[in-house]
C-alpha cells in the first residue's frame, strides 16, 4: 500500500470512530423529566411503569435527566433550558401548568408529554384535545374543573356550615380560575367563601391561623403542586385545628386527610411514561390525542372523620372509591 493510501485510510478511521461512538450514545434515548416540586417516588414509579409497558427501561435502553424545581416556579425556565442545552430527546412535565409553560417557552422542537390540571387548550398548550398540534401533547386529569364538586362534597359533609375556605397558592398561574370557579360554586350552594392565599410554608400556618379567627366551617385546598409537596403539613394543620378538608387526590387521605375526589395522579403518570415511549418510536406529538380521565376516585378517611367528631353520610360512603378506616 502507498503511503498517501495509508494515510488517507488512517485519517478516515480516526476520523469515523467518534461519528461510531455517539451512534452507540444516541442508540440510549435521553427523557428529560421536569418536575415542580421535590420528587416523588409513587408518581416516578408509576411513569416508569408507562414507559416500560412500551419497552424502554431506564438505565437498561433509556436515560433520564431529572430536573426538580422545589416547589420554586421561578426555577423552572432555568431548568427547562438545561434540559434543552443538554440535546434531550423528549421532555415530561409534572407538576401542572408551570413546568410545561417553561418547557414549551424552552424549546419548540423537542417533544414535550405533560401532566396538568387544567384544560391545556384554554392555557395555550395545544390547539385542540383530538389534535394538539405543535410539539406538545399528554394528560389533564381536570382537577381545577372538578372544584365546584368538591364544595358540593364538602356542603354535604357539613351541612351546617356557612362559611367554606379556599386556600389557593398566588403563584399558582390556575389560581384566578380557581377562585373563580369555586366562588360561582358556592353562590349556587348559599355559602360564604372565604380566600385563603399561601405560596410558603409560613403562609400555610398563616392561613390555618386565619382560618381559625374567621370561623370557617370547612376547607377546599386547591390543586396546587406545592401544597402535594407539603401535604403532610396542610395534614397535620387541619387536624390540629380540627379542620373538615377536602383535597386534590388520595395522596392526602393516605396522610390522613379526611377526604378527596378527583382522578388517579399515578394512572396520569403512568399514561405520561406510554406516551413517551410512543413518541421515542416515532409517534409525533401532534397526532397523539390528549388524554382525559374517565374515572375519578373519591376517598374517605373515616379514622379521621371520627377524630373530627363528624359522621360520614351515608350517601358519601355509598359512591366512595375507596374507604380507609
Amino acid at each position: 500500500m502507498r503511503r498517501r493510501d495509508f494515510v488517507i485510510l488512517l485519517a478516515g478511521a480516526m476520523g469515523g470512530r467518534p461519528f461510531a461512538v455517539r451512534a452507540q450514545q444516541k442508540a440510549m434515548p435521553v427523557i428529560g423529566f421536569l418536575g415542580s416540586t421535590s420528587r416523588s417516588a409513587p408518581l416516578v414509579a408509576a411513569f416508569l411503569e408507562g414507559l416500560a409497558e412500551t419497552g424502554y427501561v431506564e438505565g437498561q435502553n433509556a436515560a433520564i435527566e431529572y430536573r426538580w424545581a422545589e416547589g420554586r416556579y421561578d426555577r423552572l425556565p432555568a431548568l427547562a433550558a438545561e434540559l434543552v442545552k443538554r440535546g434531550v430527546d423528549v421532555i415530561v412535565t409534572q407538576g401542572g401548568i408551570p413546568p410545561t409553560r417553561a418547557a414549551k417557552s424552552a424549546t419548540s422542537t423537542i417533544p414535550i408529554v405533560f401532566a396538568v390540571g387544567t384544560d391545556p387548550v384554554e392555557d395555550g398548550l395545544v390547539a385542540s384535545l383530538a389534535r394538539p398540534g405543535g410539539n406538545l401533547t399528554g394528560v389533564t386529569f381536570m382537577m381545577t374543573e372538578l372544584n365546584s364538586k368538591r364544595l358540593e362534597l364538602l356542603t354535604e359533609l357539613v351541612p351546617q356550615a356557612r362559611v367554606i375556605a379556599l386556600l389557593v397558592n398566588p403563584n399558582n398561574p390556575s389560581a384566578e380560575r380557581t377562585m373563580r370557579d369555586v366562588q360561582e360554586a358556592a353562590r349556587a350552594k348559599g355559602v360564604q367563601l372565604l380566600i385563603l392565599k399561601a405560596g410558603t410554608e409560613s403562609e400555610i400556618d398563616a392561613a390555618f391561623a386565619s382560618f381559625v379567627q374567621l370561623h370557617a366551617s370547612a376547607l377546599l385546598v386547591g390543586q396546587d403542586s406545592f401544597f402535594a409537596s407539603r401535604r403532610e403539613q396542610l395534614v397535620a394543620l387541619a387536624s390540629r385545628n380540627a379542620v373538615p378538608a377536602i383535597y386534590e387526590n388520595r395522596e392526602y387521605i393516605a396522610s390522613g386527610g379526611l377526604i378527596s375526589y378527583g382522578t388517579s395522579l399515578a394512572a396520569t403518570s403512568r399514561q405520561a411514561g406510554i406516551y413517551v415511549g410512543k413518541i421515542l418510536k416515532g409517534a409525533k406529538p401532534a397526532d397523539l390525542p390528549v388524554e382525559r380521565p374517565t374515572r375519578f376516585e373519591l376517598v374517605v378517611n373515616l379514622k379521621t372523620a371520627k377524630a373530627l367528631g363528624l359522621t360520614m353520610p351515608p350517601s358519601i360512603l355509598v359512591r366512595a372509591a375507596e374507604v380507609i378506616e
